[in-house]
């Protein structure tokens, strides 16, 4: 295991100007070797690693990538500012190393990034690890088959309603709801299952889709999952109003599929489960607005250009991409890591109010979902 840092050896180094100067204070730190994974100020375990392999994305879907903001001169990143595959299964190793146990491939849209198959051979070479991926279907089809045999596990495909009119104006690029079911299809067929379905759900544009949903995949085996709109990014325009509460959306289920509450399946699930009364086919609610689970959070994410960010409503993040591309160890890695997860106080969401002030929030298609 790596070194574990106590945060009283890196007090002076905490205080400094910049995020920078202390990763890399805490890199050329040396400790004893410990024999767990490191803790939070919370008490919170280091479990689930996700990374956006992309910042572009084929949808503009409103709650992510308006697209009056993304539009064709949007200044994504340059190819050169990525992480390189060597870079990402070199640093995921370290996280495998800390304790980390999922890892989830997330973009933008993850299915651009060329030759992405070649990664998830890199990742899954590392064994014990639940390898998976987000996508919003559009390119599935194509390459489900390829992906399973890299060795990936599972996919997760967002798709907002099954009405046409809905989802093409959710997504503003005019795509078609066919396209992504046969891209769920092409997955179930190669095996990356269970296929958890996401749906973001706004106020005022497809609550109503919420039942024929669940309807259409409650005998699939997929497992459906309904997310409150969240302030993710500041680009968005959300408001408080627009959100739809989990406890409205179960309710409106259970009113024509009776539901059973569920235990969740480890600490840290962010999903409230579900499960139909009739048929023993799951559900679930992520309820990030109205009943926040920080207390319980084991997420870090890396951003696409190797910045890492201790919470989804982060404003800042620590540049790994740096060490990665100096001639910084493995243990020295996971040095900065292990103190940067130590000094984690995130909160968000559980002192988020209406009224919160919103800076100038990392993007959703910049740091993953």
């Amino acid at each position: 295991m790596a070194s574990v840092i106590p945060l009283t050896d890196l007090r002076t180094v905490s205080t400094v100007d910049t995020r920078e100067a202390f990763v890399r204070a805490a890199a050329q730190h040396t400790a004893p070797a410990a024999d767990a994974p490191p803790v939070d100020t919370r008490g919170r375990l280091l479990h689930d690693l996700r990374i956006s392999v992309t910042d572009r994305c084929n949808f503009r879907c409103v709650y992510c990538m308006p697209k009056d903001v993304y539009g064709r001169d949007f200044p994504f990143l340059p190819h050169t500012a990525l992480l390189t595959f060597e870079e990402i299964a070199r640093v995921a190793g370290i996280f495998v190393q800390l304790g980390v146990r999922k890892i989830r491939l997330t973009g933008g849209e993850p299915l651009l990034r060329r030759n992405l198959e070649r990664l998830v051979g890199m990742l899954a070479a590392h064994g014990g690890v639940d390898l998976t991926l987000t996508t919003n279907g559009a390119l599935l089809a194509k390459k489900a088959r390829a992906l399973r045999d890299a060795g990936l596990a599972r996919v997760t495909v967002s798709l907002d309603a099954l009405d046409d009119p809905t989802f093409r104006a959710m997504n503003d690029v005019d795509f078609p709801v066919a396209r992504v079911l046969e891209g769920i299809d092409a997955a179930q067929a190669a095996g990356l299952g269970p296929i958890k379905i996401n749906a973001v759900i706004k106020r005022g544009m497809n609550e109503h889709a919420i039942v024929p949903l669940a309807r259409h995949f409650r005998d699939s085996g997929h497992i459906v999952r309904f997310i409150e709109y969240m302030d993710v990014g500041h680009t968005n325009g959300w408001r408080m109003d627009h959100v739809v509460p989990a406890a409205e959306i179960v309710a409106a289920i259970d009113d024509e599929f009776p539901l059973d509450p569920v235990d969740p399946n480890y600490t840290g699930e962010v999903a409230q489960r579900w499960r139909y009364r009739d048929n023993g086919h799951e559900i679930g609610v992520i309820a990030s607005v109205t009943q926040a689970f920080c207390r319980d959070c084991t997420r870090v994410r890396l951003a696409t250009d190797g910045k890492l960010y201790t919470c989804l409503f982060a404003d800042a993040g620590y540049d790994l991409r740096a060490l990665l591309r100096e001639p910084y160890s493995d243990a020295q890695i996971a040095n900065a890591i292990t103190a940067i997860w130590q000094r984690r106080a995130d909160r968000y969401s559980e002192i988020r109010t209406a009224n919160t002030p919103k800076p100038s929030r990392i993007e959703m298609s910049y740091i993953g979902g």
